[in-house]
């Protein structure tokens, strides 16, 4: 999916993923819907504010395998790659609340710009 780099592009991904989740079978008070989500708003926001080319949508993948749930968000700015840092101040809190929801997230090129991505895994007891 595409959606334009603003704050309102960002709050559609984020709305549009949690109602995918919720027709997968992963309701919006589950485990699986809220830390993706959460992780959507994060990546999204990011794109919007650290990785915004004019001019330039970014993109957003979400796929689910047998035991596990991926989101990628794309924006076309190489040369800021995100990195976990000290909070200060009003930031710096995101990319700590990833890691503590993903289970594993990483960064990879992509031409232009980059795809940061993340998985949460479906435990058996997991919704759906």
């Amino acid at each position: 999916m595409r959606f334009t780099s603003t704050p309102r592009g960002a709050r559609l991904a984020r709305r549009l993923v949690s109602l995918r989740l919720d027709e997968w079978g992963h309701p919006y008070d589950g485990r699986v819907n809220e830390a993706v989500t959460l992780i959507s708003a994060e990546f999204a926001a990011n794109a919007v504010r650290h990785g915004r080319v004019p001019g330039r949508d970014f993109h957003l993948r979400l796929a689910r395998g047998e035991d596990v749930v991926r989101l990628e968000v794309s924006d076309t700015l190489t040369e800021r790659l995100p990195k976990r840092r000290a909070p200060s101040g009003e930031g710096g809190r995101g990319l700590i609340l990833v890691e503590a929801l993903a289970d594993k997230w990483g960064v990879a090129p992509r031409r232009p710009g980059k795809t940061v991505w993340a998985e949460v895994r479906l435990s058996p007891a997991t919704e759906g």
